[in-house]
């Protein structure tokens, strides 16, 4: 069970990181951001979880804000794997969670 909550987690970490680095990126860059390699490789790593947050927000929410309903989407998706985690670790002892 444990390596299941991890293996979340992780999965959770990496799109999370992802729509982080093209957000920085993308200031950094400016309009050529789709020229960019790295960028094009944020995209290609957050563009499930941005497609996903698209379906599942009304229709008002505008398709240039997706990317941060699943920023904040994932984070709180985070916070709750990791009180799951806590918990299980709790349950089956410290110890055993190392």
């Amino acid at each position: 069970m444990l390596t299941l909550i991890l293996s979340v987690k992780l999965i959770v970490e990496i799109a999370l990181m992802s729509l982080f680095g093209q957000w920085v990126l993308g200031l950094l860059t400016g309009q050529g951001r789709q020229g960019n390699l790295v960028y094009q490789l944020f995209a290609q790593v957050s563009g499930p979880f941005v497609r996903l947050a698209g379906r599942v927000t009304p229709g008002f929410i505008l398709a240039r804000h997706h990317p941060l309903v699943a920023f904040v989407l994932l984070g709180l998706a985070w916070v709750g794997i990791t009180l799951t985690k806590i918990a299980h670790c709790l349950s089956i002892g410290v110890q055993l969670c190392r």
